[in-house]
């Protein structure tokens, strides 16, 4: 089995080497102000810690101010440590001053770690659940409705009996014979062709016998 190249990332290697010296330069400015044994590691990593918290924050894009202040905050800390262990200060006569704010790091760590993790605003909900789900309707475009007419029974006309095997030679009623020429004219407006007899009959709702003896007086 081939092993897998390795690739060293200066970027990486100087990080980390960034690190462990500004980690070192906390531990030795924890223990001259008066911190010993594991209370002295443990200032490093509460100031690492908060920087990165705030840097997450201003990543988020949410509450920029606080995620700037806690930020600048622990960079001062991380900072002066590396500067006071220059040479500048003497860290076997360490003033007053820096051994009250070195004890009281861990309660401003504390407040700003909490902030940080707890006082982000709430991620509003995605939009697909608040907004009730839209109808999907048809794009294509709907044919324009015709309007169907009717059709015309002769039990609507006054005074009409029809039979069922009434003669083409019998009388047909003055009423329907108007109808169906008014039915007539509309059918040839229209369709541009004179209406045959099952349309008139369908129309009229009337015997085929008798619809032939109405279309025979519609000529």
């Amino acid at each position: 089995m081939r092993a897998l190249p390795v690739r060293v990332d200066a970027v990486l290697v100087q990080a980390l080497i960034a690190a462990a010296l500004s980690f070192a330069h906390l531990h030795d400015l924890a223990s001259a102000a008066g911190q010993d044994g594991w209370k002295a590691w443990a200032y490093p990593v509460s100031v690492d810690l908060l920087m990165v918290a705030a840097w997450r924050r201003l990543r988020s894009g949410e509450a920029k101010a606080a995620g700037w202040c806690w930020f600048l905050v622990a960079l001062a800390a991380s900072l002066g440590a590396n500067v006071a262990t220059a040479g500048l200060l003497d860290l076997d006569d360490v003033p007053a001053w820096l051994r009250i704010l070195v004890a009281g790091w861990p309660a401003v760590a504390f407040l700003g770690g909490t902030l940080l993790a707890h006082g982000a605003p709430k991620t509003p909900r995605a939009a697909a659940d608040t907004e009730p789900p839209s109808t999907v309707t048809d794009s294509a475009p709907q044919p324009p409705a015709t309007e169907v007419e009717p059709p015309v029974t002769v039990a609507e006309l006054p005074s009409v009996e029809v039979g069922s095997a009434q003669p083409s030679s019998a009388p047909v009623p003055p009423a329907l014979v108007a109808l169906a020429r008014k039915l007539a004219d509309e059918h040839h407006a229209r369709t541009g062709t004179p209406i045959d007899t099952p349309t008139l009959r369908a129309r009229l709702g009337v015997p085929l016998p008798l619809a032939e003896a109405i279309a025979a007086q519609l000529i």
